[in-house]
């Protein structure tokens, strides 16, 4: 049976990650929505390289340096009664990883799109995720205040290109210089996007969709347009359907710009009216475990070294899935069955954290690790043994060699390159035979930030040999001959000591498999 209070508690929470292509205004827009929450005063700009004025969600030093997001960050406010968890995730694809576990840890999610550029690649892979866990979405078309594309198509591509339905809760006056405003159906409004009484940028419209009270902008021909449209869709266009929403099925789409915060609010308080509260997750013997159960549960879906590089600290992301986290809580680690005491427990307030006391199903809480957890593990209160499902993993395709540079600096070496390969961005493997570290990775960029960050974390310059793509496959222990390794194949081991090769390319693994027809490769452990 569940906890009045319990059940209360988890029906206020929203958590939701944002995802878009790099540059859409991911950043900005979790800035703006910090602002509303009353945790920043002043919103940052990922940009703002010459005022040192950088966005609250980029704490690491490499994301100052380039301007881009790559690692999620995790803040938490309170707004209109509602507690909201939003997760920021890393827009460059090279990361992709860390968002697709992300996307694991969310109830919702918010897809912005640069409306003069349109659905852009890797929004358009993020959104497959969203799509096959069924997580609703919401759309923000950012950037208004620069020419945008014509908004019926930015709708239309949401079914040409993401196979989603668009139902447009507002839809703009203008765009660039000739922006006037909003025609907002939703909230029976015109939005003004540059109002004389800045209290009050609203005037109302009345059941027909017309303005009530005579307005200047009535007669101006991007008002008549934006009007035409609006009433075109409303005859034509989508039923706002809320059971498609929560299926993933239609988006509500909101226009607006983050940048100068235009049409944000708008679309947070209509967000927290149809968002989900948290849901049941699955577990690996297809089990479900309730929000309101009454033992706590959560999954660990990131760890991050050095979010202060003065402590060094290490923080395990944990979604916790039900009942309420209690500081100082006895757990149960299920990979090892190993009991741990969870008393050094943070929570996110944009760039501070503060010691968590509690936390209910949808909260997301960081635990100070010491090296008990790994990226997907589950952790549990009570006798049932709980298992979540397991997170997405990716086989590297790029590969480099990597040394330190200072034979002298041999013990920050490899406690730089075990901590960092904890996080999961990177896999590490050793040379069966020389014992050489490699490391692998999906995109360039993983290489880079992990060769920063080793010198400015660790102290520890790196020296990095490219091995160019390969093609991971791993090999049964029993059916293994080191003999079977040469130049084209090279044999190694990853962290868990399995054994496995790096073909050079196709042609390689093919004329393995003819040599070797009996052995079995596969692509993951």
């Amino acid at each position: 049976m569940s906890d009045v209070s319990l059940d209360k508690s988890v029906n206020k929470r929203r958590t939701f990650a944002i995802i878009s292509h790099p540059d859409a205004g991911k950043t900005t827009i979790t800035e703006q929505l910090l602002l509303f929450g009353g945790i920043i005063r002043q919103a940052g700009t990922v940009k703002a390289k010459k005022s040192g004025n950088f966005a609250k969600s980029d704490w690491m030093e490499i994301e100052k340096k380039r301007g881009i997001s790559v690692t999620s960050s995790v803040m938490q406010f309170d707004y209109a009664g509602k507690r909201i968890n939003i997760l920021d995730t890393p827009g460059h694809e090279d990361f992709s990883e860390d968002t697709y576990r992300t996307l694991m840890a969310v109830d919702s999610a918010v897809m912005v799109i640069d409306a003069a550029k349109g659905i852009e690649p890797q929004t358009k892979k993020l959104f497959k995720i969203c799509k096959m866990r069924g997580i609703p979405i919401f759309t923000f078309m950012n950037k208004l205040d620069r020419d945008s594309r014509d908004p019926m198509e930015l709708i239309s591509q949401l079914e040409d290109v993401l196979g989603i339905e668009g139902y447009p809760m507002n839809w703009p006056i203008g765009s660039g210089k000739v922006l006037r405003g909003l025609y907002d159906r939703y909230n029976k409004r015109v939005e003004l996007y540059r109002p004389e009484d800045k209290d009050n940028p609203y005037l109302p419209l009345d059941d027909e969709g017309n303005l009530k009270n005579d307005n200047p902008i009535t007669e101006d021909s991007v008002y008549q347009d934006a009007k035409e449209s609006m009433d075109l869709i409303t005859e034509a266009g989508n039923p706002f359907d809320i059971e498609k929403i929560k299926k993933g099925d239609q988006t509500p789409v909101f226009f607006g710009s983050a940048l100068v915060n235009f049409g944000v609010q708008t679309f947070l308080d209509a967000y927290l009216k149809f968002a989900p509260a948290p849901n049941v997750h699955e577990t690996q013997d297809d089990k479900t475990v309730k929000p309101d159960d009454e033992e706590f549960s959560g999954f660990v879906f990131k760890i991050q070294a050095n979010m202060n590089p003065r402590h060094r600290d290490r923080i395990a992301f944990v979604r916790v899935c039900s009942g309420k986290f209690n500081r100082g809580m006895d757990v149960t680690l299920e990979r090892n069955k190993k009991s741990l005491r969870l008393s050094n427990v943070t929570e996110f307030m944009a760039n501070t954290r503060e010691n968590v006391q509690n936390a209910v199903a949808g909260d997301i809480i960081g635990l100070y690790d010491t090296g008990n957890f790994q990226i997907g593990d589950t952790i549990y209160t009570g006798k049932q043994d709980i298992n979540f499902k397991k997170l997405p993993q990716f086989t590297p395709e790029l590969f480099v060699k990597v040394s330190a540079k200072n034979v002298m600096k041999q013990k920050s070496f490899h406690k730089g390159i075990n901590q960092l390969v904890q996080e999961g961005a990177v896999q590490l493997y050793t040379a069966y035979t020389t014992g050489d570290y490699i490391l692998g990775a999906v995109g360039q960029l993983q290489f880079e930030v992990f060769q920063f960050r080793m010198q400015n974390e660790y102290n520890s310059e790196v020296v990095m040999e490219t091995m160019g793509h390969k093609t991971a496959r791993w090999i049964n222990p029993e059916q293994l001959d080191e003999k079977m390794s040469s130049s084209r194949n090279i044999l190694v081991k990853d962290i868990h000591d399995e054994p496995l090769f790096l073909f050079e390319n196709a042609f390689a693994e093919r004329w393995f498999k003819d040599k070797y027809p009996d052995v079995e490769l596969t692509s993951k452990l």
